[in-house]
């Protein structure tokens, strides 16, 4: 699944960044680290009455801005590194739009494919257990990540409510809505995505209208953003899952091929479709290329036969530092996921907001806050890539990194000068 380091990736990404702007030395290390790594074992009774025991992570990586944020994914292929890097990734993304989060991720090494739904549910209470004194609405709320969802984040809600002693809402976002969870929580990534691509092919002045797109990850994100796009006149053309992917110049239909993936569990075989495969799927000519699933998918290996113009990251970490150098010589536009999917954070923000003040808003009014945040930061990413004639990566670590700069030198951490 994962080419390479993920975490060494990230940090490269942080050193170039720091090629334009004056980082003081202890300011530098302090970013280069996590502040805490946590891990831990859960003993989990299985079905058959044989208890296993999963690896779990949850890394703090800096609360410089405040509370830490970031979700919990489920995977067979998770790695401490894999974690690191989303946990730096989380940082920084939450320092770019501005938010009052500092940056984290968990992580629990499992095949959720493989398991029940009470095996889930022990797996999710066993997490909190776990890490529960490090856990909280003003020390890490966690959300979901790859393989969890609303459902996860109720069984962890509940369980930390028990072990507190209290009703806690604003521990976990993401929550199911009569739990305290937000509208438009389960689109934020994709509509947020959408807000900064339609911001970006503006400023190109590109038309959004017959733009077409290919999807490599059709999960939440990858469906969400397909319709909300098709919606606009875009035309998908491509969508991928782990199984494949289907290929239509003529453009798909977001919705009726979500249908087909619900009755045969894959998007590949959709009527009027032919199959491809995932790295193919990343070398067609299209407009939009989105990656939408996990790290390091477009690499040194592949950069080159790219043909895309503009690359919306929906995922994290899509892809390389090398594959980075290869497509800013290409002019092609990269919009890095600490930017484009950041509306998932941002509407976590939105919940937590409303879990403390137990006012809740419709999702009419969500909708608008986010595209006032997303085209907001859209707006000073783009400055900052024209200020210093960069790319938008390296503008948005840029924006992010000043930001947490400030509070460290505010907190004492450097003497500035």
């Amino acid at each position: 699944m994962v080419k390479g380091n993920p975490f060494q990736n990230a940090i490269k990404q942080l050193e170039k960044a720091t090629e334009y702007f004056k980082l003081d030395k202890k300011v530098m290390e302090a970013l280069k680290q996590p502040q805490r790594v946590l891990e831990a074992e859960i003993p989990v009774e299985m079905d058959k009455g044989r208890t296993r025991e999963f690896s779990a992570y949850r890394i703090q990586y800096n609360d410089a801005l405040g509370p830490t944020k970031g979700g919990i994914r489920f995977h067979p292929e998770v790695s401490l590194d894999e974690v690191k890097a989303l946990s730096f990734w989380m940082t920084l993304k939450c320092a770019v739009l501005g938010l009052p989060f500092g940056g984290a991720k968990g992580g629990v090494v499992c095949n959720p494919k493989e398991l029940s739904k009470r095996e889930l549910e022990r797996i999710s209470r066993g997490y909190v257990k776990a890490f529960f004194k490090c856990l909280g609405s003003d020390v890490d709320i966690p959300a979901p990540d790859v393989y969890t969802d609303a459902q996860v984040m109720a069984w962890m809600s509940d369980e930390y409510n028990k072990l507190a002693g209290r009703i806690v809402p604003g521990a976990f976002t993401g929550k199911p809505i009569v739990l305290g969870g937000s509208e438009g929580r389960d689109e934020a990534t994709a509509q947020g995505g959408v807000y900064v691509l339609v911001e970006i092919v503006e400023k190109l002045g590109l038309n959004n209208e017959e733009l077409t797109v290919a999807i490599q990850g059709y999960g939440n994100a990858g469906a969400n953003v397909a319709k909300i796009l098709h919606s606009l006149g875009y035309k998908i053309v491509a969508v991928s899952d782990s199984k494949g992917a289907a290929h239509a110049q003529v453009g798909i239909d977001p919705f009726e091929i979500e249908k087909h993936k619900m009755k045969t569990d894959s998007v590949v075989g959709f009527p009027g479709t032919s199959k491809l495969s995932n790295n193919q799927l990343l070398e067609l000519k299209v407009d939009v290329l989105i990656p939408a699933a996990l790290e390091n998918q477009i690499t040194k290996d592949n950069a080159d036969k790219i043909k895309a113009r503009i690359i919306l990251e929906l995922a994290n970490g899509p892809t390389t530092f090398e594959a980075d150098q290869i497509l800013a010589k290409r002019k092609v536009v990269v919009i890095p996921d600490v930017l484009a999917n950041a509306g998932g954070v941002t509407v976590s923000y939105f919940e937590w907001v409303q879990n403390r003040t137990g006012y809740y808003w419709d999702k009419e009014e969500v909708k608008n806050k986010l595209e006032r945040m997303m085209v907001k930061a859209t707006n000073e990413v783009w400055d900052y890539q024209e200020r210093y004639l960069v790319d938008l990566r390296t503008a948005a670590y840029l924006v992010g990194i000043k930001r947490l700069s400030e509070a460290l030198r505010y907190k004492g951490v450097y003497d500035e000068g």
